[in-house]
């Protein structure tokens, strides 16, 4: 009884914010017309017309979306290989260090960035990328070389935004992998030891495959998101640069500026159902695959 009053918070956030919401769907089939002093319930189901699949026709005959499309794709493909074995890699490393003063800080320091928000994020970029005061043009400029207009440079931002999303969202990560190493019997490595294992033995024989349960559910989850992309990394970050939007534009910045641009809410709408949608077929199809291989792995 005691664990289920703990879990009750959480439970009525679900059901306040994930389960409650889906009736908005209705949203992706209706021309949103809202009615002023009537409330949104009279304003979806009364007040908007019908439209049918109208709003997922209009978006997938848009000359951009193949653009935004595969920067989604690409972007995400990339975040979740680095996602993945970065983490992993550096929580093995740290494993290796005695010091636990100098492994404490060293999560602190990769743990940090995660907490800071993408409006935090997009003033340090800015501070180094700045046309005229930034760190980056005052070298250049030192050095004899002329300034760069970074903001204004698509081709350049595909690796400041794979570099900016590794350095803040490794670090949560980072302490998911290194408390389940910590939980490893260290037995089993003394064992190891004393049969002359290597370390590099160890690592391959003890370490990955006694945490590949919480690496399989972490990618799991991040690929039911492969359609989904960081809203503050692609629109903060990038201040909303119209230059360089060849490189940043993704599904998220795209529907939210058809809805900040031209109110098209059932627009809006239908891409965030395709994204789910698409994204709910990834995880179940890669959880299936992991069942038939091992039927003890998945999350489903």
């Amino acid at each position: 009884m005691e664990f289920i009053a703990l879990s009750l918070p959480t439970i009525i956030w679900y059901i306040a914010f994930c389960y409650m919401p889906l009736f908005g769907i209705v949203i992706a089939f209706k021309r949103y017309s809202p009615v002023p002093g009537r409330s949104f319930i009279y304003n979806l189901f009364v007040a908007s017309p019908f439209t049918g699949l109208d709003n997922f026709r209009f978006l997938f005959i848009n000359p951009q979306i193949k653009a935004v499309v595969r920067n989604t794709l690409a972007y995400n493909f990339i975040f979740l290989i680095l996602d993945t074995v970065l983490p992993i890699a550096i929580a093995v490393m740290l494993s290796h260090i005695y010091s636990d003063r100098l492994r404490g800080i060293t999560k602190s320091a990769a743990m940090l960035p995660y907490f800071m928000s993408w409006v935090v994020v997009s003033m340090f970029l800015f501070a180094f990328l700045s046309t005229d005061k930034g760190f980056l043009n005052s070298v250049l400029t030192e050095l004899g070389q002329e300034p760069v207009r970074w903001y204004q440079e698509p081709a350049v931002w595909p690796f400041i935004l794979i570099l900016t999303h590794t350095w803040k969202a490794y670090g949560y990560a980072l302490v998911l992998y290194m408390a389940n190493i910590t939980s490893i019997d260290p037995g089993l490595y003394e064992s190891a030891m004393v049969d002359g294992a290597t370390a590099w033995q160890m690592v391959l024989k003890i370490t990955l495959p006694l945490i590949r349960p919480v690496v399989i559910v972490i990618f799991l989850l991040n690929l039911g998101g492969i359609l989904n992309t960081d809203f503050g990394l692609f629109y903060q970050a990038t201040r909303n640069s119209g230059s360089i939007i060849s490189a940043t534009q993704t599904i998220d910045v795209y529907t939210y500026k058809a809805l900040m641009e031209q109110a098209n809410y059932g627009y809006s709408a239908a891409a965030s159902l395709i994204q789910n949608v698409i994204g709910c077929i990834f995880l179940i199809a890669a959880n299936t695959l992991i069942k038939r291989i091992d039927p003890q792995e998945g999350i489903l």
